[in-house]
């Protein structure tokens, strides 16, 4: 098991085979020692975690489903260092994406729930850039989807 997975597992987490596309494009692009992953949306145990933040959906549920988008984040980065996800250097740079109001204003709040997970799990390679904005829906209905850029050695 590699150092990150076993830091994943002292955490509670096991990554899960990275989510096939949904649509016309692919998961995550290569080029040179940088990943660009493809939005990965709210889904825990194969199920959409959908909802509207600020019309029945708290802060701190929006939080948690941004954590399972940076789960997947990561599924996709193993996938994309043919399992070697030690290859991992740096998360570089998060977009999040809050299915919300149009008078929700805790997006950062929401997308927290990816960066504290990834600095939980990956420390000083975990801080990164981010930004955190308001979307009228997502596909699916989700409640948030976020996309990440990744350098790796």
């Amino acid at each position: 098991m590699s150092l990150i997975e076993s830091r994943l597992a002292e955490l509670g987490v096991t990554l899960p085979d990275a989510p096939a596309p949904a649509a016309n494009y692919v998961p995550y692009v290569v080029t040179g020692n940088t990943v660009y992953v493809s939005g990965q949306i709210s889904m825990q145990d194969g199920a959409l975690i959908t909802g509207k933040l600020g019309e029945g959906m708290t802060t701190e549920a929006g939080a948690a489903a941004a954590k399972t988008c940076a789960i997947s984040l990561l599924a996709q980065l193993r996938a994309a260092c043919g399992g070697d996800i030690d290859r991992l250097v740096r998360v570089v740079k998060l977009v999040g994406f809050v299915n919300s109001t149009p008078d929700f204003t805790e997006q950062p709040k929401v997308i927290n729930g990816a960066s504290d997970f990834l600095v939980a799990a990956l420390g000083d390679k975990g801080r990164h850039a981010r930004s955190a904005v308001s979307a009228a829906s997502l596909p699916l209905g989700v409640a948030v989807e976020i996309e990440a850029i990744f350098e790796i050695a």
